[in-house]
């Protein structure tokens, strides 16, 4: 992967591989900077008392580390890990994979087109980063929107070799959206009842399978886990408010 160019920014979010520690402090390499370096005090080693910081951080592992200070002048890099979350901290690592995995398919392009590595930074990454924010973003956009690559400048005779390359090697990851949903009836016609609400289910795009009564397994498959959870709800939430009107009761719990 490319090193970015200058100094991080106070708040950012860093990659950074412990190089050497003692009792009171880490010396880390900033993974994604050019030889920079910078420093975790044994204060910012963790979220509560840490007499040894070698007990926390150890040799040659990288870490999530938040940027707390930053004096170019000095060139001093402070970082801490206890002001990292767990979120922050997944959300930075998949962030780096799929930039890593972009990196990986830009080079495959490098070859195809006989470009030098140099080359493709300059021709086709550079121009796509000044549109999108990061490499990665600009593969799938380009993947859905072949459009794009006119728009950002890269050179026509290139653009049936980048789609190509896109098409085999950029899959989107399938994500399955489940659920236990437990439906009973209370009217003696309740079994035909029953069965409209689970085909309403199905017509939306979502696969029932029966477990053992009352229980339902209930599946969506997506590439777009945030927008179609919130759906994938709201149509377990309609079951839920039909089932009363039915003189039937339903509810659903949702497996992680």
């Amino acid at each position: 992967m490319a090193a970015k160019e200058g100094f991080p920014k106070w708040g950012e979010l860093v990659i950074c591989t412990a190089r050497k520690i003692t009792q009171f402090a880490a010396w880390c390499s900033l993974d994604e900077y050019q030889n920079l370096e910078g420093m975790i005090h044994i204060s910012e080693a963790a979220g509560k008392w840490v007499h040894d910081i070698k007990k926390f951080i150890k040799p040659n592992k990288q870490y999530i580390a938040k940027v707390v200070k930053v004096d170019q002048a000095d060139n001093v890099i402070n970082l801490s890990l206890k002001r990292v979350s767990k979120s922050e901290e997944r959300s930075k690592w998949n962030a780096f994979r799929k930039e890593q995995r972009a990196e990986g398919i830009l080079n495959v392009m490098a070859k195809e087109l006989k470009l030098t590595q140099e080359q493709a930074y300059e021709e086709i990454k550079s121009k796509l980063q000044e549109e999108f924010n990061d490499l990665y973003s600009a593969f799938e956009e380009a993947k859905k929107s072949p459009e794009i690559l006119t728009k950002v400048g890269i050179q026509k005779k290139w653009h049936d070799a980048i789609l190509g390359i896109l098409k085999k090697t950029f899959i989107e990851k399938e994500f399955h959206i489940k659920a236990e949903l437990q439906i009973t009836s209370y009217d003696g016609n309740g079994v035909e009842k029953l069965k409209e609400l689970l085909q309403a289910l199905e017509k939306a795009g979502i696969t029932v399978s029966y477990i053992s009564a009352p229980k339902y397994r209930v599946e969506m498959k997506t590439k777009n886990p945030k927008a179609d959870t919130k759906k994938f709800e709201n149509e377990l939430q309609k079951i839920v408010s039909e089932a009363n009107k039915i003189d039937a009761e339903a509810t659903y719990s949702m497996i992680q």
